[in-house]
């Protein structure tokens, strides 16, 4: 075997040494690239059995169900009953009435539950009572019952729209928002109950008023 002169030696293993040092460096750009960056169709790819259906972005299931399970702000279920209470306003009181010819103190809040909130409440106040929790007044939030117990056969309920103010349909003077505060109303308040669910409330992330 022939001896290669020491310089060409050296020259060998140093285009040797630069060919790994390539090939290695380009792997690990490979393999950062792979890590990091999703194909430019990831966000378009079905799945198998989805026929033409698009993979959803991760992001997006976790989005529909913070949508779905977050309550909307107070201010969202004042300005839904502030809105219920202009289609209403003006309805004469009728007892056993469910419509704008004439409706009653349950009736109202069961219709205004059912097409803000989309859940049933019983028909009487006698039913309406035993919904939900009970909460203390100073808790109360839009869209908590109240109830009352004036004198006669009949009690009242109506329902919490914020400030002190609840949405009702009044014996003397039809569908209106009374205040709290007023002495008639303050003597003969009974209790508030919490009927609605965060999921029940969320049906107005849906809504337009």
């Amino acid at each position: 075997m022939v001896a290669l002169p020491r310089s060409a030696v050296i020259a060998v293993r140093f285009l040797s040494i630069c060919f790994f040092v390539t090939l290695f460096a380009g792997c690990a750009a490979s393999s950062r690239q792979s890590n990091t960056q999703a194909p430019e169709n990831y966000f378009s790819m079905a799945l198998p059995g989805m026929g033409d259906s698009p993979l959803m972005s991760p992001v997006d299931p976790i989005n529909a169900q913070l949508r779905n399970l977050q309550e909307p702000p107070p201010t969202m279920v004042r300005e839904a009953l502030l809105a219920q209470h202009q289609r209403w306003a003006g309805t004469p009181y009728r007892i056993g009435g469910t419509t704008e010819r004439g409706i009653d103190c349950s009736a109202l809040v069961r219709n205004v539950y059912r097409d803000t909130f989309n859940l049933e409440l019983p028909r009487s106040t006698r039913g309406q009572v035993h919904e939900g929790r009970p909460i203390d007044r100073q808790e109360l939030l839009a869209g908590d019952l109240v109830f009352f117990s004036p004198p006669g056969r009949y009690n009242h309920v109506g329902i919490y729209v914020g400030d002190g103010y609840f949405l009702h349909a009044s014996s003397s003077k039809g569908v209106m928002i009374s205040s709290l505060d007023n002495s008639y109303w303050r003597r003969y308040y009974w209790q508030a109950r919490r009927a609605l669910e965060p999921t029940h409330v969320a049906q107005l992330s849906s809504r337009t008023y």
